[in-house]
């Protein structure tokens, strides 16, 4: 949670306050869905696709840290309705949990921002739509699973409240890669977003685009 008003920002605030002049507006680094079970019908498929995409999502990650950008984890809360950060994280990384590898990699930090969501939007019934705008941020660069569902609906939300967008398509992953290159394609037409992976430019790229 971000506390405090403009007259008593917060620390968390005053870390990325810095970056809010940038070029074509504040960006942040959403990353979906990625810490889980990985114990659901297809998750098999979808393991080797999201382990890829979590090796760009990291490098994102530190480019973020490097730049100021914030760092935003949107995660299922898998129906827990109790639950919290620390528990989402401890089921997703535990030695019982077929997708561990992957969560403990991604673990979010310290200074990360952690969302939870009951639905496939990021942005139904959960405190992102607050979050943004105290952030100054009018650009999101959209990570995670799965790209023809959390990741879409996500990016639907984001383009009808006029946040310009970057889904890296090596970012993202789901259960069939037809699905992922459709989502894509979806975001990318209706919905105007960038979908140029990150082996063809960098965050920093992105955010000196005027």
């Amino acid at each position: 949670m971000i506390k405090g008003n403009r007259a008593g920002t917060s620390a968390r605030d005053e870390r990325y306050a810095p970056m809010t002049e940038r070029p074509g507006g504040r960006a942040a680094l959403l990353i979906i869905d990625m810490i889980n079970r990985l114990d659901f019908a297809g998750a098999d498929a979808l393991r080797p696709a999201a382990e890829a995409a979590g090796e760009r999502i990291l490098d994102l990650r530190e480019q973020a840290s490097a730049s100021g950008v914030p760092v935003i984890y949107v995660n299922d809360n898998h129906g827990d309705w109790h639950g919290d950060r620390a528990v989402i994280v401890e089921r997703a990384t535990g030695d019982d949990s077929p997708g561990r590898e992957l969560a403990r990699r991604l673990r979010p930090r310290d200074e990360d921002l952690f969302v939870m969501k009951p639905q496939f939007s990021g942005f139904y019934t959960t405190t992102l739509p607050a979050i943004l705008p105290r952030l100054g941020v009018s650009r999101l660069v959209l990570t995670g699973v799965a790209a023809d569902i959390c990741v879409l609906f996500t990016a639907a939300d984001a383009h009808m409240r006029e946040y310009e967008l970057w889904v890296p398509a090596d970012g993202v992953a789901s259960e069939d890669p037809q699905r992922t290159r459709w989502a894509l394609d979806t975001m990318a037409k209706s919905m105007g977003a960038n979908v140029r992976p990150t082996s063809e430019r960098s965050l920093g790229d992105w955010l000196a685009r005027a």
